[in-house]
């Protein structure tokens, strides 16, 4: 097959999810012997954080041919006019932007690549392909979230994509049932995401001088909220003196990143809470853990959840949060808990004070989190790219 990964969102020095999934798309599919090509739209030139296979090409259609695209002033004013009170509004001036500059690029590349069928990041993407561009090549739609988001925060304009479009993947079968709701006639796939199958597990039964709860991800307030975290630790540092908090992840704004600085002194826990930064060698920081912390207040799936369950680390997460509360199962794999530092606070107090219970619920956590393992979803999407060839 000649697959064309349409990701029209950043890539250049990105560490986040969507661009990680991107990369190991584009490697897998390559392994297995198809023939694969990347568009995206970048602000920035430069090397990708997750690093891009040298024999599969990567086309910038806003930096395409020599030639440089910037975002209008009026459309910037536009935009931010409409981020004031009405952020789906605001979305559509981004559409506005491709369909009129950069849409000539897009179908460039097309013709270039000429592939047998495309795989699209967003229904951005997918709305320039067959609503603008209208393509004839069949689009797969990706979702790396809750697709009932697409009806109340995202343009209204992409939504007939999705109807276009030869299959929409989404994550988790609650999500199948949320798009369904709203489309009934929309032809639809659940492929989870890849985590990887760890050869080794993190050793749980070992006597330490030091224990950890782990946090990986992007240091984001509202997201993924790790300032929770350091609140509810706060509340247990002196009952357990030989566990500390490690939160790996890339600032997201350096105003936050300050909060959390002052947070961890103002609890006087600068030798029991670091902030390590982003990291390329995940495995090897999960596998020093003992438990996983994920606050989200939300989540397309939780990749770096998937990850930790697979290195064999209990978790704990918010009741109320999608995506975490369908990966963790209360009292089997880890604990779910309401919103809030006290409830956080108590689920980390069951699993810290009882070493038992965390090595019976990594042990469920790794085979729990099997049906995700690289292979077994990297072939679905194989099949799937294949029978709608077919």
């Amino acid at each position: 097959m000649n697959i064309l990964l349409a990701n029209l969102t950043k890539m250049v020095d990105d560490s986040g999810g969507m661009a990680k999934v991107t990369c190991a798309f584009a490697h897998e599919m390559k392994v297995r012997g198809h023939q694969v090509s990347l568009v995206y739209s970048d602000v920035q030139t430069g090397d990708f954080y997750y690093p891009l296979d040298e024999d599969i090409p990567a086309y910038d259609i806003r930096h395409y041919k020599g030639k440089s695209i910037s975002y209008p002033w009026y459309l910037k004013i536009k935009r931010e006019f409409y981020r004031t009170f009405d952020k789906q509004k605001a979305r559509t001036v981004n559409d506005e932007f491709a369909s009129s500059f950069l849409l000539d690029n897009l179908k460039d590349v097309l013709q270039t690549i000429n592939p047998d069928v495309i795989v699209s990041f967003q229904p951005a993407a997918s709305k320039m392909l067959l609503c603008d561009l209208q393509t004839k090549i069949p689009v797969v739609t990706m979702s790396h979230g809750d697709p009932e988001d697409y009806f109340h925060t995202y343009p209204k304009e992409e939504i007939p994509a999705l109807e276009k479009s030869a299959v929409c993947q989404v994550l988790l079968p609650s999500f199948e049932q949320h798009l369904k709701s709203h489309l009934p006639n929309v032809k639809t796939v659940v492929i989870g995401n890849a985590i990887p199958q760890y050869d080794v597990q993190a050793d749980l039964r070992a006597k330490k001088d030091t224990y950890k709860i782990l946090f990986v991800g992007r240091l984001s307030k509202n997201h993924k909220r790790p300032h929770l975290l350091i609140e509810a630790f706060a509340g247990l540092a002196d009952e357990f003196p030989n566990w500390n908090v490690e939160l790996w992840g890339a600032e997201d704004g350096k105003a936050y990143y300050k909060e959390l600085q002052l947070l961890i002194k103002k609890n006087h826990l600068e030798n029991r809470v670091f902030l390590k930064g982003p990291t390329n060698d995940v495995p090897s920081i999960l596998r020093q853990g003992d438990i996983f912390a994920f606050p989200s207040a939300y989540e397309g799936f939780g990749l770096a959840l998937g990850e930790a369950m697979s290195m064999g680390l209990p978790a704990v997460g918010y009741r109320s949060c999608s995506a975490v509360n369908e990966l963790i199962k209360d009292g089997e794999n880890g604990y779910l808990c309401d919103d809030g530092v006290e409830p956080l606070k108590n689920v980390l107090r069951k699993i810290m004070k009882n070493q038992d219970l965390r090595i019976q619920m990594g042990d469920n956590a790794k085979k729990n989190i099997s049906e995700y393992f690289s292979q077994k979803i990297w072939a679905l999407w194989e099949k799937t790219l294949q029978l709608v060839l077919e």
